[in-house]
């Protein structure tokens, strides 16, 4: 039998891979297990990381609108501070001016429509007048100078308009100075 083995040695093959062959293809599969596992952590890690980058990116971009769109909105703001000290001397120079004096009707008249036309230039701009007329204190708007003591408002309530305030659109560019009434001391 020995030299049957011997002369067929292929005949006592079954097709089966001998013991190396099938160690190495054991050995093989957990390395090709492991590299699957570690490239699909990996894409989830990088699509994870895609996401992000896409939200970001989308964020970015509103953010700029935005910041574009305040640009374009409140450009005028240095402008308007600067031309509200204007505004402040024509109301001034309006109320100077002698009621009775009759050589000064038509200065009067000149110097109010000015006026009346550079609020309507702010106006068409965005830039408003802070209400004070019986209002309440309200320190987003209004910045209290001094304290009235009256019984004729309530307390808190704006007594008299020191300095004009504005707006412009929905921020503030200058609050209103006021008087605030205060509750009157009651002496003994």
């Amino acid at each position: 039998m020995i030299e049957d083995t011997e002369l067929h040695p292929d005949s006592t093959m079954t097709g089966a891979p001998d013991g190396d062959g099938a160690s190495a293809a054991e050995t093989g599969a957990p390395d090709l297990a492991a590299e699957i596992v570690r490239l699909t952590d990996e894409v989830v890690s990088l699509k994870d990381r895609l996401l992000r980058a896409a939200a970001e990116t989308e964020n970015v971009r509103r953010r700029l609108e935005r910041e574009k769109t305040d640009a374009s909105a409140y450009a005028v703001t240095g402008f308007a501070r600067d031309i509200l000290g204007v505004a402040d001397n024509l109301a001034r120079a309006v109320a100077a001016l002698p009621a009775d004096a009759p050589g000064f009707d038509a200065v009067k008249t000149g110097i109010a429509a000015t006026e009346r036309e550079l609020t309507t230039v702010l106006g068409r701009h965005g830039v408003t007048r802070v209400v004070t007329d019986g209002a309440k204190l309200d320190p987003n708007r209004h910045q209290a100078m001094l304290e009235v003591e009256t019984d004729a408002h309530e307390p808190g309530a704006i007594v008299a308009e020191l300095q004009a305030g504005y707006t412009i659109k929905d921020r503030l560019l200058r609050p209103a100075l006021v008087s605030v009434a205060k509750k009157a001391d009651v002496a003994a």
